[in-house]
Parts: structure tokens; C-alpha cells; sequence
């Protein structure tokens, strides 16, 4: 990730990538490239050891189906690796504490039918100070319209 900003958002705002924004990023789809583009020299990218295993999940299931052979999950597998231990993003834990703020969103948000790890999502950016969230999933989206976070679209 290289140079420039996305035009309205601060380059320090705190913006958290879901799995489905996380995904484009190692598996090509049409959104890929204006997402990455979009990310492209920011410093203030956020994922959770959540979206990890959850984008590794997909790979693999990918594998398994035969849309992707064993090396290019491998590959995939230890980019993501290493961009997630590089420093690109800051990466976020899901500690006790980031569990009971999610179950708090599922008790109090009822305009949205909240899932398990989309809550989990959204209580990791909310404790790691997101502003905003990069998802491509809609309900995730008006979830964290009302949660507060300014969802993204790139």
C-alpha cells in the first residue's frame, strides 16, 4: 500500500476492514481493485484476528471446492500472513472485553438482526477507535451505520 488518501476521510481516521472487505484484498473479485486502490497509503487500517482466520476459512473452503489449487491457497494463505504481521494493519484481538461489547450490540441493537461475528466485528473497531468500516455485506453495513461507524464504500 502506497500513497494518497480517500478524498473526505482523514488519513488517521481509523478505518476497520471486515472479512469481506479483507478477502478482495488476497482473492481477486470485481471489487478488488478499486478497494485496493482505495487502501492504498493509508496508515490507519484496522483487522481482527477475527477476519484472519475468517478470510483463511474461505481460501480454504475455496480449495476444497476446486476453485483454487493447493498452491494458491498456500500463497494466498502467507500473504496475508505476512501483511497482517508486516505493520500494515493494526491488528486487532478479541479479548473478553471485545466479547462482551458484542453481546451488548446483540441485546441493544434491535433495527438490525445482528450476527454473532458481525458483532464481533463491530465491537473490535469500536474498541480499537474506528471511525469507519470497509465491509461489501449489507447487513454489516447498516449495522455499523448504527453503531455509529461511517460505513465505507470504495
Amino acid at each position: 500500500m502506497v500513497e494518497g488518501a480517500q478524498a473526505g476521510i482523514a488519513a488517521d481516521a481509523g478505518v476497520y476492514l471486515d472479512s469481506s472487505a479483507l478477502a478482495k484484498l488476497y482473492v481477486p473479485e470485481p471489487e478488488s481493485d478499486a478497494l485496493d486502490a482505495w487502501l492504498r497509503g493509508r496508515r490507519d487500517l484496522m483487522i481482527s484476528e477475527l477476519a484472519v482466520t475468517e478470510v483463511l476459512s474461505a481460501v480454504a473452503r475455496r480449495r476444497r471446492e476446486g476453485m483454487l489449487s493447493a498452491g494458491q491457497a498456500v500463497e494466498i494463505r502467507d500473504a496475508l500472513l505476512a501483511d497482517a504481521s508486516s505493520g500494515v494493519f493494526h491488528r486487532l484481538d478479541l479479548s473478553p472485553v471485545v466479547h462482551r461489547e458484542a453481546e451488548r450490540l446483540l441485546f441493544q441493537l434491535d433495527a438490525v438482526p445482528l450476527r454473532t461475528l458481525d458483532a464481533l466485528h463491530l465491537a473490535a473497531a469500536l474498541l480499537g477507535s474506528a471511525t469507519h468500516v470497509v465491509t461489501f455485506d449489507a447487513r454489516m453495513r447498516a449495522a455499523a451505520a448504527h453503531v455509529g461507524l461511517q460505513p465505507v464504500d470504495p
